[in-house]
């Protein structure tokens, strides 16, 4: 994707730069793509908060996460058409002012079918700012390693969010989790001054002829949109199935925390196993063991199950969801699916609270939505593994 040039004279900034490739500029960037997405870290926190603290109902919470969600997915699609004949730079700070603004707008409604409008709003600019983030970072001399710091940051905030904010809603109120928001943006545009101008580089003119296989996309695209949908769906009621399982809030916030870093390892053994043992087993097997997963927060009312569940699954998404984005683009050599597969991933994460909140609203209850999940998952499963294995006999005969 490219960027328009910001600015062709390069003017020098007031502020000292961080090194255009360097790890600091890896870790201001990556806040500046988690600031247009951070409320998906910490969605479990937002309808716990909604339910609990503005007295709406499980299903009225979950529309409003999805609303957010799907404003998301709307953004990162109209921001491909744009991207490149604005300033990134200039777009960046447009959207960081307005994500802030409806933020502290937020703290002061009240009624459910306002606020769906509002964080509808509040997810398209936060999608188009992810969208241009991720733009800049590809013009970066270490896309891949500013991407894994990306992960971290992403995890490892997350991990702090839902610890501390399940705490603060009962004493400050719903009103807390958008300032906490709020306050995230605002760090973020404090960094940015310090970015590097990050020009456009000269367009490639080569235009390059290649075949999509589509039958091998359409099915990994399903298989990351039943994947999405199945795991945000538990999430976003996962802290609501602790505490109807009987567990205290100060427990479930504190194990979704520990779990959110542990799961960090799930990326961190793809990126260290790579493809080295194809695709198609390593997947088998870690879907297998994500089904257990799921089956086990039937158990909840265990503490330490549902700790080991949340760790389990936890692991397991990241690494299902390295190897399924890896396979989007494997599937077309010129590299045009990638914001097709982000594109699927945003719908997934956003139709699972959705229909979560229905099947709650209707009193199905959450061992049904467990129920739920668990073929969801089983299905993506089905789905994932005829690309998978497609993909790892194409490797050993040589194929492209």
């Amino acid at each position: 994707m490219n960027i328009s040039v910001e600015d062709a004279t390069a003017q020098k900034s007031i502020f000292p730069l961080a090194k255009p490739d360097g790890y600091l500029a890896g870790f201001l960037l990556s806040f500046l793509a988690t600031a247009g997405l951070f409320y998906v870290n910490i969605m479990a926190a937002i309808v716990d908060g909604l339910v609990s603290g503005l007295g709406l109902t499980d299903s009225e919470a979950g529309n409003i996460g999805s609303a957010n969600i799907y404003g998301a997915a709307l953004g990162a699609l109209v921001v491909i058409f744009l991207v490149k004949r604005i300033p990134w730079r200039l777009a960046a700070l447009i959207a960081l002012v307005t994500l802030i603004l409806i933020d502290l707008i937020s703290t002061v409604i009240t009624a459910p079918e306002v606020l769906i409008v509002i964080r509808l709003i509040h997810g398209i600019v936060g999608g188009m700012l992810v969208g241009v983030s991720y733009a800049v970072i590809a013009r970066t001399g270490k896309a891949d390693r500013t991407f894994g710091i990306l992960l971290f940051v992403q995890f490892g905030l997350g991990g702090l969010g839902v610890m501390t904010l399940p705490k603060l809603v009962p004493i400050y109120g719903a009103q807390s989790l958008f300032f906490a928001l709020a306050l995230f943006s605002f760090v973020t545009l404090l960094m940015l001054p310090f970015l590097d101008h990050y020009p456009a580089k000269k367009a490639d003119k080569q235009v390059t002829t290649t075949q999509v296989e589509w039958s091998p996309l359409v099915l990994t695209l399903l298989a990351i949109f039943l994947f999405q949908a199945a795991n945000m769906a538990l999430l976003a009621y996962i802290i609501r199935l602790g505490m109807d399982y009987g567990l205290s809030r100060s427990y479930v916030s504190t194990a979704l925390g520990l779990a959110t870093w542990v799961a960090l390892a799930g990326p961190g053994l793809v990126m260290f196993m790579g493809v080295r043992f194809g695709r198609f087993w390593p997947l088998a097997l870690v879907m297998i063991l994500t089904l257990m997963g799921t089956v086990a927060f039937h158990f909840s009312g265990e503490p330490w199950v549902y700790l080991v569940a949340n760790c389990g699954t936890g692991i397991t998404w990241g690494m299902v969801m390295a190897y399924l984005l890896g396979m989007a683009a494997q599937f077309d050599a010129a590299g045009r699916t990638a914001a097709a597969a982000g594109f699927i991933s945003k719908l997934g994460l956003a139709s699972g609270p959705m229909i979560a909140g229905q099947l709650l609203a209707n009193g199905a209850g959450f061992p049904a939505l467990i129920n739920f999940a668990f073929v969801a998952l089983l299905l993506s499963m089905v789905v994932m593994l005829f690309p998978a294995f497609r993909l790892d006999r194409n490797r050993k005969t040589g194929q492209h």
